[in-house]
């Protein structure tokens, strides 16, 4: 039976394209340029993306603009994070096209992180990154990864060795992201296995929105945390659909409900943990 103090958590992982919506293919192209510039259409999914979110303890953004002209210089990560409400927030920008784009990872916490390190991902192209976040203390440490993964197989096979060296000793791990390969992949496999990591529910299809046959994006968990659902949101205000999980952690991690309160009212000012 779980105790009255044991905490669970709503996790979400997405991909918000910049706050751009995708309907078909033949759009990367005829639509690039919104890419580039400023439209209206994004703050409008940036609303929309947040009133989802309000639900969800522990958010991992993928392609999220931190302030530079295609976002009309509204941080995306702050934007989300005041309009839902969360108290904890940081950015991770791997891609800077000079004021045009800045181009990254994003945490949205309801629980004040421990630490949050940032990494570099290993790549034949740079600009990919991962967060590693951190929640509790001592031994028994909660570890949330947040990552977007090379779309070349190489690439993430190289990607996947840094990340089993990043959590080989962690007990409690939950990786969350746009991974760019699919739940029967070689390299899905090669992570799982090597990271002793689980994948609870395999072939939740998040890519293309508009008619989705591949799942790109994952929540991976270590066995020590009980997974009570998934499921995927059939959101389109980007060109990948979010994927959701709810989760129970073990309690010899400290964290539960009682902590989660301590911590939402003594900390209300919002920054970079």
């Amino acid at each position: 039976m779980t105790g009255q103090n044991e905490l669970r958590l709503r996790l979400l992982s997405y991909n918000i394209q910049s706050g751009l919506s995708t309907c078909n293919y033949s759009q990367y192209l005829t639509r690039s340029w919104k890419h580039l510039v400023p439209v209206p259409s994004r703050m409008t999914n940036l609303d929309g993306i947040a009133r989802i979110l309000t639900g969800y303890d522990i958010v991992g953004l993928q392609e999220v603009d931190a302030g530079s002209l295609r976002s009309g210089f509204v941080n995306q990560v702050k934007y989300l994070a005041d309009s839902a409400g969360f108290e904890h927030l940081f950015d991770q920008a791997n891609r800077k096209i000079g004021m045009i784009s800045q181009h990254g990872n994003a945490l949205l916490s309801r629980l004040r992180p421990t630490a949050i390190t940032e990494h570099k991902l290993p790549g034949l192209i740079p600009g990919r990154g991962v967060l590693e976040v951190r929640f509790g203390d001592g031994a028994d440490v909660l570890h949330v990864l947040i990552l977007h993964m090379a779309l070349g197989r190489r690439g993430r096979l190289r990607q996947i060795e840094f990340l089993v060296d990043l959590v080989r000793d962690c007990p409690h791990v939950i990786l969350m992201g746009d991974l760019n390969c699919s739940s029967d992949s070689p390299e899905m496999m090669a992570l799982l296995a090597s990271a002793r990591l689980c994948e609870p529910a395999p072939g939740l299809y998040t890519f293309p929105s508009w008619r989705p046959d591949r799942q790109l994006d994952h929540i991976l968990v270590s066995p020590s945390i009980t997974v009570e659902r998934v499921q995927v949101l059939g959101h389109a205000y980007s060109d990948h659909l979010p994927i959701a999980m709810d989760v129970r952690l073990p309690r010899e991690l400290g964290l539960t409900t009682k902590t989660r309160a301590k911590t939402e009212t003594k900390v209300s000012s919002k920054g970079k943990i």
